[in-house]
């Protein structure tokens, strides 16, 4: 019987990062598979979210590399789908989820200067898969937190990605939707590689195959157990404990 190969999706090498003389990532390397479901954990102004940017191809690093799939970053961003801690739009600005979700088929349509039948199906099924469908003609202006959540996985799956890095994306809801949310990503996870930053490391443990924890360097990575020794080092205080299975 012939074994499947796995293929690497992210491979990150020795890369140093930093932002007007100061240095915010050091000597980073990380690597997540195919069908990964990594969670990227650590205290606020570790770097995180600059490292998305980073495997994004937004920030250009000091020294180091970033391959997506083998090739460099800029030349996979179509690869990648992208879900911010918090909407890059004006939620006050008139329009509705159907056509917020469509704004994720613009660079990555067949189509020219417009949205064609295909571009409208692929959006009706991610907004079926998140749960939005019945909100498609509802302004945004309406949405709760958790439903907004929902729209803008949905605009980022609309793109048909292979790999969803996720910022956040639970931080301003109630903990039930958080839950309802982590079970899309899950089912989502079965044809895509996810990277998700979460400060709720006892919750996301329950859903990640991989951790990995950032505090300018990466203290544990890949399968290595997070014990309270670390949380401490890594957030210089007390912290529940990380029970991660891989």
């Amino acid at each position: 019987m012939t074994k499947t190969m796995t293929k690497t999706a992210i491979e990150i090498t020795d890369l140093n990062f930093s932002f007007e003389n100061l240095s915010i990532l050091e000597n980073i390397n990380m690597s997540i598979e195919q069908g990964d479901f990594a969670g990227l954990v650590g205290p606020n102004g570790g770097g995180k979210t600059c490292l998305l940017k980073l495997i994004l191809g937004l920030y250009k690093p000091q020294s180091g590399k970033i391959s997506i799939f083998g090739e460099p970053a800029k030349r996979q961003r179509k690869a990648i789908g992208y879900v911010p801690q918090y909407a890059n739009f004006n939620s006050d600005f008139p329009i509705s989820v159907q056509d917020t979700v469509l704004q994720g088929r613009l660079g990555v349509s067949s189509c020219f200067g417009r949205y064609c039948k295909e571009d409208k199906i692929i959006a009706q099924k991610v907004m079926q898969e998140t749960e939005v469908i019945d909100l498609a003609q509802r302004s945004i202006q309406s949405l709760s937190g958790g439903q907004m959540q929902r729209v803008l996985v949905a605009r980022a799956l609309a793109a048909e990605p292979e790999i969803m890095l996720l910022d956040e994306p639970t931080a301003n809801i109630d903990q039930r939707a958080e839950k309802d949310i982590f079970d899309i990503f899950k089912a989502i996870n079965e044809r895509m590689t996810i990277l998700i930053i979460s400060h709720d490391i006892g919750f996301v443990s329950d859903y990640i195959n991989k951790v990995f924890c950032l505090n300018k360097t990466l203290v544990c990575h890949d399968s290595t157990p997070v014990t309270s020794d670390t949380i401490h080092t890594l957030y210089g205080g007390h912290v529940s404990e990380v029970h991660h299975h891989h």
